[in-house]
């Protein structure tokens, strides 16, 4: 997807900015289709993965940055911009393979495509190839409906439909190159995520849980100096003094993560969520504050049923109680968790 926040603040920090995305691949691949990174003169963010792949790709970004004109805006539904052509559809119909472009930048064209045979190009054992799709950029593009598309030439039928689509009806296209136009969604947070502390552990947490895809943070605690001077990018801090008042500014769809500093203040979270409704919820502790709290809960009026639903310890207690084991372990049960709802309670 098209972390389009992701790039606007790149771009802000460090101005011209490279996008490298991998838009296609046959055989294996270190990567999915939509994996990107930014490229940046001093720097990079993302990974499009494979080591020398990423490495190889990188320096040619640099090499972009450095002798060509940023990508033109992007083309809408209706008419098409300039673009690599020769490109080859990977959407499913037969067609050979993408050709290599070569790393001329002039002309108006806003993007380089080139297909990498990993093997023989980069003596790496995965066997497959991918294409590339670099642009420069020094604004980020403007979605249609939701959708970046951009390619060679009028816009394909092809293109139009997926746009319409997701215009008509709110269906959102996989990443993907259909008939010489590269297509992608712009990513939209799926799962919103709140971190009640911001000590050791909540601290480990949002490092880990940040950079996810698909996830946006939102980080409470009872001052702004509780939180470190850096935060991750696209996290929201939340100073209130009383956190639980808060707890009603959550979407019920929201998972929680409960890490405070107080044992009293846990409790009162817990029975705020408890009445609020949550998809799921997570509390570190031991067994014996858990045992404590459910028979405190339950003297506050909540059912044995609804009290189950608070996960109690969090993360694997096998990893140790380190703040990043528990974070990793934490993350480990999050991303199983993708999709299935936990504990969820929907209440007028």
């Amino acid at each position: 997807m098209f972390d389009l926040g992701a790039l606007q603040a790149a771009i802000d920090a460090h101005g011209r900015v490279a996008r490298v995305v991998i838009a296609a691949f046959e055989g294996s691949s270190p990567r999915e289709v939509g994996a990107a990174m930014l490229v940046w003169e001093t720097g990079q963010s993302g990974t499009i993965g494979g080591g020398a792949l990423e490495f190889e790709a990188v320096a040619r970004a640099r090499l972009a940055l450095a002798g060509s004109p940023p990508s033109p805006s992007l083309p809408h539904a209706g008419g098409g911009r300039h673009g690599v052509s020769g490109v080859a559809a990977a959407d499913g119909s037969a067609a050979p393979p993408p050709p290599i472009v070569g790393e001329g930048w002039g002309g108006g064209v806003p993007a380089k495509v080139e297909r990498v045979s990993l093997g023989p190009a980069l003596g790496q054992c995965c066997g497959g190839a991918v294409v590339l799709w670099t642009e420069v950029f020094e604004a980020a593009p403007v979605p249609e409906d939701g959708v970046i598309a951009r390619g060679s030439g009028a816009m394909p039928l092809a293109v139009k439909r997926v746009l319409a689509a997701a215009r008509g009806e709110g269906v959102m296209p996989l990443p993907q190159l259909v008939q010489g136009w590269f297509v992608e969604p712009v990513a939209r947070a799926e799962r919103q995520v709140w971190v009640w502390g911001a000590g050791h552990v909540g601290r480990a947490l949002v490092s880990v849980l940040a950079p996810l895809p698909g996830v946006a943070v939102t980080w409470v605690d009872v001052s702004a100096e509780r939180f470190p001077d850096v935060v991750p990018a696209g996290v929201r801090v939340l100073p209130v003094a009383k956190p639980e008042v808060a707890v009603g500014l959550a979407s019920r769809e929201a998972e929680h993560l409960v890490v405070t500093y107080s044992h009293a203040l846990d409790l009162e979270l817990c029975h705020r969520l408890l009445g609020h409704g949550f998809r799921s919820a997570g509390l570190i502790g031991s067994a014996t504050k858990w045992a404590r709290f459910r028979a405190r809960l339950a003297a506050l009026g909540h059912s044995g049923e609804a009290i189950r639903t608070i996960r109690c310890p969090i993360g694997d207690p096998s990893l140790g109680k380190h703040p990043q084991a528990i974070a990793v372990g934490v993350a480990a049960e999050f991303l199983a968790a993708r999709g299935v709802v936990v504990g969820r309670r929907d209440r007028a």
